[in-house]
């Protein structure tokens, strides 16, 4: 469930928009001002257009929806880097734009109705509606605007570098509010402050319930108000949070919520074990279910409610047609053992997919061998055009490989391509300065052994993590491996605890910005960001400035082939699996269109109850 999150909401948190068409083509008034945003070709629907495509403008309002996650959550407030928020805090708190799920990269105004910007991107300007409320009828005004922007920043690291080239936020009109940006021509960076989550600053100045004044910098599980189509009508701390529409939402008419925020009720309920929550699911006490586990797919679901129709399942592309995900065993190479990329490279021999497909997988999934893995960004071969020039032009910082040998993971799946795949990892690590003495693969220096923990997010990967480790100690090489549950494996990567974790990065179709946080040198140094490995090279830094500063679709597309076949010569992560479905099962209490919408599941927003009545 944890990666099913990671691929959904990076997907659209990282709305990036590198450098796609001139901004001149979509539409505009006369003084600038444009209903959204698009950076692959144009956006889809005019000016006042009516509702999206994917939704049913008819849908009822009404019915409950039950879902469920895996841990627990101790905080409510959604601007923190600090605990584990709670789930479905998006329907509570808004953005100012918000992105159409059947386009690659548009998207149109939510509690902005207009946006504006010069040619060369050096600012943009947010119009907000006037009818934009909080839910105690206050207008969202500029001033909440820019203190979401300023508190998001100052109290989560993560946001504090993602919008670390906007400069200044300032109300620059009744309804308007300006972001300055420290540098021109990138052309992410308006669609980036688009997606800020905002929140009411009069709420947050005032005193709580307990009297005392609120502190935004804190954790807190006191109910939070929003201007969003849901309240949060009750908090059974670390257990369930149950949301409740909102009967005076001021944004229910508005054309890119129409056929939306269709259920009366939502609640998640939380479990400490993935297995636990799908007998809640089997009994009929959850509705919805997102299959991570090929077993589970092919063996579990054998009993009644699926013989009789009563659940139903799918296998769908939709989330995945513009994700391309990066998982797997994660270095972290600030540790000294992990320092040479010879001994990452090496592990990664002893890694036995093809016998993990046939064993435990039922023929599922196939092997990761790009950070860009299943799009058009996804290098292969070797580099030619103007991929080729753009890595000539660091050439002395990227490794020479890039430019003679096509990344390949190596292929084990029976006992005599295992043993010759740790024959050459053993003889990559005698290189790095290892020896085998005895059982034990020992620096040859100091004599110290090769061994580390594998951090798990829960049970789940437990097997193939164990079978990689099985592996390995044929090698001499110890990795035992851990499981901990979600709070804890969170505070562990922010604070770079760890030896190797298993994780990943969802990779939007059009990257930008985003991946100096996954791979810069400057996101390295910092706690809680996203580059998990610590990767801090001068290769890597130019080839995100490239992508970042593209100037159209090609170089975008040229570039990022080029970024993704350098990291995969740097070695940071031994690649596991993937799959190009979601797999569904759900209760026929729900349901939706025959077509959810072309990049997403919709879920919850765009399905309905068939038990309500219109």
């Amino acid at each position: 469930m944890r990666l099913a999150k990671l691929c959904a909401t990076l997907a659209l948190n990282l709305l990036t928009l590198s450098a796609l068409v001139p901004v001149q083509s979509m539409a505009q008034d006369p003084d600038g001002w444009r209903p959204g945003i698009a950076t692959i070709g144009e956006l889809k629907h005019p000016n006042g257009f009516a509702h999206f495509d994917y939704v049913n403008p008819d849908a009822p309002k009404g019915g409950t929806l039950r879902l469920a996650d895996e841990g627990n959550f101790d905080t409510l407030n959604p601007l923190l880097a600090k605990g584990e928020v709670g789930t479905g805090l998006g329907q509570v708190f808004e953005t100012l734009m918000t992105p159409a799920l059947d386009e690659l990269s548009s998207s149109y105004g939510l509690l902005a109705e207009a946006i504006k910007y010069p040619d060369d991107f050096s600012s943009v300007t947010f119009r907000l509606r006037p009818e934009a409320k909080w839910a105690d009828g206050q207008p969202v005004t500029p001033e909440d605007v820019v203190f979401s922007f300023e508190q998001s920043k100052k109290n989560d690291p993560q946001q504090e570098f993602y919008y670390r080239h906007v400069k200044s936020a300032e109300k620059t009109g009744e309804r308007e509010v300006t972001f300055t940006f420290d540098e021109a021509n990138n052309r992410e960076l308006p669609q980036i402050v688009g997606q800020l989550v905002i929140v009411p600053k009069h709420w947050w100045e005032a005193n709580g319930a307990d009297g005392k004044p609120r502190d935004v910098s804190r954790t807190t599980l006191e109910i939070p108000m929003g201007s969003g189509p849901y309240k949060i009508a009750a908090v059974t701390p670390g257990s369930t949070i149950r949301y409740e529409l909102r009967d005076d939402y001021w944004g229910k008419d508005l054309n890119v919520n129409v056929g939306q925020d269709n259920f009366q009720t939502i609640t998640y309920s939380y479990f400490a074990d993935r297995d636990v929550m799908f007998e809640a699911f089997r009994s009929g006490n959850i509705d919805y279910w997102w299959e991570n586990a090929a077993k589970r797919w092919a063996t579990a679901y054998n009993f009644p409610a699926v013989a009789d129709g009563r659940v139903k399942r799918e296998e769908v592309e939709n989330e995945f047609r513009k994700v391309g995900v990066m998982v797997g065993f994660i270095y972290n190479t600030r540790r000294d053992k992990f320092a040479d990329e010879r001994v990452r490279e090496a592990l990664n021999y002893a890694f036995d997919f093809e016998e993990l497909k046939r064993t435990i997988f039922y023929g599922s999934y196939d092997r990761i061998d790009s950070f860009f893995f299943r799009t058009e960004l996804a290098s292969s071969g070797l580099p030619e055009g103007r991929e080729l020039e753009i890595l000539n032009e660091v050439k002395d910082l990227v490794p020479p490989e890039v430019f003679t040998t096509p990344y390949k993971n190596p292929v084990n799946g029976d006992p005599a391509k295992l043993r010759d795949n740790l024959r050459t990892a053993i003889g990559i690590l005698r290189e790095a300065g290892y020896e085998l003495k005895g059982n034990r693969m020992v620096n040859s220096k100091t004599g110290q052994p090769l061994s580390f923990e594998i951090l798990l997010n829960g049970p789940t990967i437990e097997p193939v993590a164990l079978a990689f480790s099985q592996n390995l100690r044929k090698i001499g090489v110890e990795a035992t491996v851990r499981s901990i549950e979600p709070s804890q494996f969170t505070n562990r990567w922010r604070s770079r605890d760890f030896d190797v974790m298993y994780s990943g990065w969802a990779e939007t179709i059009n990257p930008g910005n985003e991946q100096a946080e996954f791979w810069g040198s400057d996101a390295a140094k910092r706690d809680g960001s996203q580059n998990y490995s610590g990767i801090s090279d001068p290769g890597v830094d130019a080839l995100v400035h490239k992508v970042i500063f593209a100037k159209d679709r090609e170089d975008l597309v040229a570039a990022t082939h080029a970024l993704d076949r350098v990291l995969l010569a740097h070695h940071i992560v031994v690649p596991s699996y993937g799959s190009k479905t979601s797999r569904l099962a759900y209760w026929n209490t729900i349901t939706h269109l025959p077509n959810l919408p072309e990049f997403s599941l919709g879920m919850p927003s765009v399905w309905w109850s068939t038990s309500a009545q219109k």
